[in-house]
């Protein structure tokens, strides 16, 4: 009985501060960009966020490439922008159609091909068919996620030089287990760096001066730092917009009014709040840091873009 290609829920990946390593592991490259699934359907075919939202027309080139998928085939990826170096640009992506970003597609799963379900393969067969079946029939600015075949320590080291996110493990012998993050598939920041939920800003005479932020623990955010870090005049002038409209007068932060201010003065203490102007917290934001401190804050953060594509009561302390 042949499959309909349709939305799955993509599968999800762990976070932890050790990859496993053994023959039953595989490792790639960890993507900063949107995940998406690739469908061809009823000789059409069109990509969708990982929220099943309609990316087709939005990244136009990726889905005029994606015409030579065979029908009824369902495949798994992300969407990155590459800047001048090669190297994965979140913000590059997100300023898609303004920048000149040119937006790829990079595979690495295959769930139904041309109306067969191989959801149950294991993750090696269903690369296999992959490779045969799909990699050969799709050019630019389609590419493949390809294994990394040399060990755990040197691909650290490779990763952090190279100024990567992180890396990807996923378990061979897996299955592909759509909407769950049940550990077969595990990722880890090697530079230091996730989401979290802007709650509040500091102001300043014209703007901002910086942002408060937290992410989700027990359905409570919980406030973990600000910066000033990582704008331009643009950006800030932008980004202020939508702060504006998202002002409240109560502190969404659980964990707030802090005692102190702790040793790195990260500490948000009741007098400090005073100053501060709140939000309801529904924008997401990736950030970079050095370090968490031993009272749970950051050091020297850094505001690198908007998440549109994370839903907030998802974002978590990570690692």
């Amino acid at each position: 009985m042949k499959t309909r290609a349709r939305f799955i829920e993509p599968m999800l990946l762990l976070s932890t501060e050790r990859l496993p390593q053994g023959a039953d592991w595989l490792f790639e490259i960890k993507l900063d960009g949107y995940r998406a699934l690739a469908i061809k359907a009823g000789g059409r075919a069109q990509l969708r966020s990982r929220n099943n939202n309609d990316f087709t027309t939005r990244y136009a080139p990726i889905t005029a490439a994606l015409q030579t998928l065979p029908d009824e085939t369902v495949i798994d990826g992300e969407v990155v922008a590459l800047d001048e170096e090669g190297r994965p640009s979140f913000n590059l992506l997100q300023n898609f159609g303004t920048s000149p970003a040119h937006p790829a597609f990079f595979v690495f799963d295959v769930l139904i091909l041309e109306g067969r379900d191989v959801t149950g393969e294991t993750l090696d067969q269903r690369r296999r068919l992959l490779e045969k079946h799909i990699l050969t029939r799709l050019t630019e600015p389609i590419h493949y996620s390809a294994e990394l075949k040399a060990n755990l320590g040197d691909l650290v080291r490779s990763v952090k030089s190279q100024g990567l996110e992180g890396l990807v493990a996923k378990r061979r012998s897996s299955r592909y287990e759509p909407g769950r993050r049940s550990g077969a598939w595990r990722k880890m920041r090697v530079n230091r760096g996730q989401e979290f939920v802007i709650g509040g800003y500091t102001p300043s005479d014209r703007s901002f001066d910086a942002l408060i932020f937290g992410y989700y623990d027990g359905g409570n955010l919980h406030y973990v730092a600000r910066t000033r870090n990582g704008f331009t005049p643009s950006t800030r002038q932008e980004l202020f917009k939508r702060l504006k409209r998202l002002e409240i007068q109560e502190c969404p932060f659980a964990n707030l009014p802090e005692a102190r201010s702790g040793r790195w003065g990260a500490g948000l203490t009741a007098a400090k709040m005073k100053k501060c102007r709140w939000l309801k917290p529904v924008l997401v934001g990736q950030f970079e840091f050095a370090e968490w401190t031993p009272d749970h804050h950051l050091r020297h953060s850094r505001f690198i873009t908007l998440r549109d594509d994370k839903e907030p009561k998802t974002v978590v302390r990570e690692g």
